[in-house]
């Protein structure tokens, strides 16, 4: 249920009309439940991760998931920048995301399969709020989902590569 705007409460004249408005921060929402998935899944694989690629392993997944952690605050602060509040809850983001939880331990290639498949499903996420970005003429939300756009698939080809004989 939508509050009523008081007196203290001014309203959002940014050049965004407010059905654009939570249009692209529903689409964020959906990024955002996404992007901390994935933060989880890269940070338990990084506490977990054995085998002879241990090291390796071990710093990637820690670089990714230190880049994704800063990530989710620009989400979320563009969100409530469009007059949103932000999702902030596991219930949240478990009815929002389209990755699903990777349950126990996998082996380090199992892991890094995972989050190959995690890494492509956020940046399809991102990249489905293009046509409302654009048609609202939002260009914050745009350069955000450009940059996030280029870390995914970034991540997910080095990801892919360690797969490869």
């Amino acid at each position: 249920m939508m509050k009523a705007k008081t007196a203290n409460t001014p309203s959002i004249n940014i050049g965004i009309n407010a059905d654009d408005r939570k249009k692209i921060a529903d689409g964020l929402s959906a990024l955002l439940a996404d992007s901390y998935t994935l933060y989880l899944m890269t940070h338990n694989f990084h506490w977990n991760v054995t085998g002879p690629m241990f090291n390796t392993l071990h710093l990637m997944f820690m670089a990714q998931y230190t880049e994704q952690w800063t990530a989710l605050d620009v989400i979320a602060e563009r969100i409530r920048a469009l007059g949103h509040p932000a999702p902030g809850t596991y219930k949240e983001f478990v009815s929002l995301a389209s990755i699903k939880e990777v349950e126990g331990v996998p082996k380090a290639t199992e892991m890094i399969g995972n989050l190959v498949a995690a890494q492509e499903a956020t940046a399809r996420t991102a990249r489905e709020l293009f046509p409302v970005v654009n048609a609202a003429n939002d260009q914050p939300t745009a350069d955000l989902l450009t940059q996030r756009l280029e870390v995914h698939e970034k991540n997910a080809w080095m990801l892919r590569s360690l797969l490869e004989d």
